[in-house]
Formats: structure tokens, C-alpha cells, sequence
């Protein structure tokens, strides 16, 4: 074994003895354009290579100076032909004195966990079956056909109308469960034939960009509800969550009256387009971009073209379907009446399992303890499973991503005894109770805000007139404005 490695030596030469790291010398070099990071026991220098990464180099940079084995198995299924990837950024070794991981993290639960996921590879429940997902993708088209039938041979009235937008939601609703399978490689065992699906599904049957799904989503499941990394979570000032921590303006002009946020909390899910509490854009001030502005806006700056040819095959097919019936402007109420419809049910249904739990800023768990505090089950039945595409098992979805849906069923009783085992919640809520909680959580924290009058504030911030524009109140620290995080936000 080596020495001590020296940082920046660069790439270990093939067949040569691999410098050893401390976790003291890796700690440093979390900082945009220099990024280490260790994959079983490896030490990997991503600082170059982070922007050629295929899941953004945001993704990867969020596990800048940390163990990330655990991120690696959950979203490369072939991890032999992603290794290839890793070699020439090899450049050393943790030294053997050194643990796996870096702070206080329990090393039996990460042991126990990775058994697990061996067992669970080994019962061959990451496979999937090709006839559950051909019938999903069936009854999709059909609902889209039944739609269309509805106002042909019912005529474009009120009732009629009603009915097809209610049905063109419920396709919308699965559609993106559909997408979300295929974003996550968990339908087909080629990973080209995953992207090439979901590109389909995303573009042609819901007019989005699949690049753009999987740039928000795979951080969102890399660091799930973790300020500045998670973009779901990532939703100040128009609504402040978290317990410990909170951020909005001191300037007036940049207060919105959190004591009601639970109120307009309904009247921003009801006007936007696809909007949602979970579904913001990074930057604060643009919080009022709906998905359809920030979808083309992405594709245009990032030149998805190809999305972008499947989106307008989306919207070229919808008008053409429905303008013999209503008109222009008809045609186009109708496609806002859906969204409308459709967002309501992704606010729910996608929130319900994380916004009630924690939510903060970086703690550097293990993949386990990170996932299983940011997430919980609802009660499963047939309906409901359906209904949410499988996203009522959330503990399981993101303990392993890429496990088709239809095995969480067969993998929970595992998941809960790991969890039992080391005394981790595994939290299973009634329907309803998981939707009063989101409304729970606001109110609880708008009264929190409430009691605290301003003058209180400032004296436990340590504010003075030119205190900081951005602050944290559970902590009374001050913190500097979201712009100058720009290298680790989602955008």
C-alpha cells in the first residue's frame, strides 16, 4: 500500500499502487470545478468529468466529498459498464485505517442495508414484468381514444366535455407514472431502451421533456428533501417549510403572508398549469414559472431538440383532435381544464409522502437513514396503488429506484424489518390522514411565524438595518441570498 496521497495528483496509472486519502484531505474538495468523491473505498476526482456526467453534473455534485457507494448501486443497473466510466478518474484509496464512511454514521445499518439489497437482487426483484407495464401503457391509449370518442359521438357540450377532461387527466395522472418507470431504467434491461420509451411517453403522450423530468428528479431522489439540492423542496419564499429551517426576505417586498400560506397554498395549485407546491423552480424569483415555461425554457437553452419534437408532436395531436369539435380557443380551454385537473392530482399525490416529513439542509447521512427520513408510506390497496402509480410505497421507491413497481409489495416486510432492526421509523399513513398532513404541516408553520412578532426576530437573528437579506429564524443565522448558491441549486 501507498503513502499518503498528495490531493491533486491526478489520475492513478493503470496497475500502479493507488495513493491513500484521509477523510480530512477529501473533505475540501467539495467546490464547484473540484469534486472528489468515494465509491467503495475508492477515491474519484469528478471535477472535469461532472459536466459530461449523463445525470448532470449537479447530480453526481451533490455527493461531492462523501461515500456515495450507496448512490451508485441505486441508479446504474449495469454497474460494470459504468465502472469503466470511473477508472481514468481513479486516483487513490481510503487508507485502511480509515472507515468506509465519513462522520458519525452507523456502519452496521449501511452493512445491513447493502445484504439487503443483495438479497433483493438475489429473489430478482429488480426485474420486471413486460406484460404489467404493456397493460399500463394499453389502458393509457385507451383512455386517450375514449376521450376523443366521448365528444365524437356525444358532441362537444358541457357533460360531455366534463367527462373527456376528466378522462384526459386520469391519462395525464398515469402517463407520468409511466414516464417516471421508465426515467428510473426499472422497465427495460437495456438503459437506451428505458430513455428512448420514456421519451415517447414524456413527449408524444404529455407534451414534457424527459431530460428535463430527469435533471430535477434524480436529485430530488439523490438528496431528498434537502435545501439547495432537492429542487421539490427548494420552494422559498412563496412557501416556507421545515422545522429547523426556513429561508425568505427581509426586504417587505419580499414577504408573502406565511401565516396563511396554508390558504393560498390552494389558490396557487388551482391557477397554475402544472404547478405545484413540490414543483417550483430553484431560483425564488421565478417561482411563479409554471412546468410548461420552464419545460421549453430547458429544452430550448439546453438544445433537447429531439424533446422538443416530441412535445410539439404532443400538441399538434391534441389541437387537431379536438379543433373540429371546438374551435381554437375551445380546444385550448380543454388542454387548461386537464392541466388544471392533472395538478391537483400531482400535488397531492407526489407530496403526501415527503413534505410532512423532514425537511433541512445537509446532514451527510447514509443512503438508508437519508431516504427513510424524508419519506413514508401510505396504506396500499388495489385502488391506490393504481391510483398514485405505486408511489404510496415511498420508503421502498427510494430505497431502490430502479425496482419496478409492482415488486415494492414483496420488498416492504424486508425494508420493515431493517428498519425495526435499528430502530428507524417506517411510517404507513391512512390516505387521508397522509393529505391532511401537507395542510398540517403549512398551518403548523404559519403559526409558528405568527407567534414570533418582528421585533423578536430581529433581536434573535441579531439583525441590524443592514442585517442579512436571507435568513434562517429556526436557527437565527444569517445566510447569504439563494443567488450566490447557484453551483449546487436546481434550477
Amino acid at each position: 500500500m501507498g503513502g499518503v496521497g498528495e490531493p491533486g495528483g491526478g489520475p492513478a496509472q493503470l496497475g500502479a499502487t493507488l495513493p491513500t486519502f484521509r477523510w480530512e484531505q477529501i473533505r475540501p474538495h467539495n467546490l464547484p470545478g473540484d469534486k472528489w468523491l468515494v465509491i467503495e473505498r475508492r477515491v474519484y476526482d469528478i471535477s472535469r468529468w461532472a459536466q459530461r456526467h449523463p445525470g448532470g453534473s449537479r447530480l453526481i455534485g451533490h455527493h461531492g466529498a462523501e461515500d456515495a457507494t450507496d448512490a451508485f448501486h441505486a441508479f446504474h443497473q449495469d454497474l460494470n459498464f459504468v465502472r469503466k466510466f470511473l477508472q481514468p478518474l481513479l486516483i487513490g484509496e481510503l487508507a485502511p485505517e480509515e472507515p468506509s464512511q465519513d462522520g458519525p454514521q452507523n456502519a452496521q445499518l449501511i452493512e445491513d442495508f447493502r445484504a439487503l439489497r443483495q438479497a433483493v437482487e438475489d429473489m430478482k426483484l429488480f426485474e420486471a414484468k413486460p406484460t404489467f407495464f404493456a397493460f399500463l401503457l394499453g389502458h393509457i391509449l385507451a383512455m386517450e381514444m375514449l376521450a376523443w370518442l366521448v365528444i365524437y359521438l356525444l358532441g362537444p357540450g358541457w357533460v360531455p366535455s366534463t367527462l373527456a377532461a376528466l378522462i384526459l387527466a386520469v391519462s395525464q395522472a398515469q402517463s407520468w407514472c409511466l414516464q417516471h418507470d421508465l426515467g428510473h431504467t426499472s422497465i427495460f434491461r437495456k438503459s437506451r431502451w428505458n430513455h428512448v420509451a420514456q421519451q415517447f411517453v414524456m413527449g408524444q403522450l404529455k407534451g414534457f421533456s424527459a431530460h428535463w423530468w430527469n435533471f430535477r428528479h434524480f436529485q430530488h431522489h439523490a438528496k431528498p428533501n434537502i435545501f439547495h439540492k432537492d429542487p421539490d423542496v427548494t420552494v422559498a419564499p412563496v412557501f416556507l417549510l421545515g422545522e429547523s429551517s426556513v429561508e425568505y426576505g427581509k426586504k417587505k417586498r419580499r414577504y408573502l403572508p406565511y401565516n396563511h400560506q396554508h390558504l393560498y397554498f390552494f389558490l396557487r395549485r388551482a391557477r397554475a398549469l402544472g404547478q405545484s407546491l413540490g414543483q417550483q423552480v430553484g431560483p425564488p424569483l421565478l417561482t411563479l414559472v409554471n412546468f410548461e415555461v420552464e419545460n421549453l425554457a430547458y429544452m430550448l437553452v439546453c438544445m433537447q431538440w429531439m424533446d422538443l419534437l416530441w412535445a410539439a408532436s404532443f400538441y399538434a395531436r391534441f389541437l387537431f383532435s379536438y379543433i373540429p369539435f371546438y374551435g381554437v380557443p375551445g380546444a385550448l380551454f380543454l388542454f387548461v381544464a386537464v392541466r388544471v385537473l392533472e395538478s391537483h392530482w400531482f400535488v397531492w399525490i407526489t407530496q403526501m409522502n415527503h413534505i410532512p416529513k423532514e425537511i433541512g439542509h445537509e446532514k451527510h447521512r447514509d443512503w438508508a437513514s437519508s431516504q427513510l427520513a424524508a419519506t413514508c408510506n401510505v396504506e396500499p390497496s388495489v385502488f391506490l396503488d393504481w391510483f398514485s402509480g405505486h408511489l404510496n410505497f415511498q420508503i421502498e421507491h427510494h430505497l431502490f429506484p430502479t425496482m419496478p413497481r409492482h415488486n415494492y409489495r414483496r420488498v416492504a416486510p424486508l425494508v420493515k424489518a431493517l428498519c425495526a432492526k435499528h430502530g428507524l421509523s417506517y411510517e404507513v399513513k391512512p390516505f387521508l390522514t397522509a393529505l391532511v398532513d401537507i395542510i398540517g404541516l403549512l398551518v403548523g408553520r404559519s403559526q409558528a411565524l405568527a407567534g414570533l412578532s418582528r421585533r423578536k426576530q430581529q433581536r434573535e437573528l441579531g439583525e441590524g438595518e443592514t442585517g442579512p437579506p436571507w435568513f434562517l429564524p429556526g436557527l437565527g443565522l444569517g445566510c447569504p441570498p439563494p443567488d450566490s448558491r447557484s453551483s449546487s441549486r436546481s434550477s
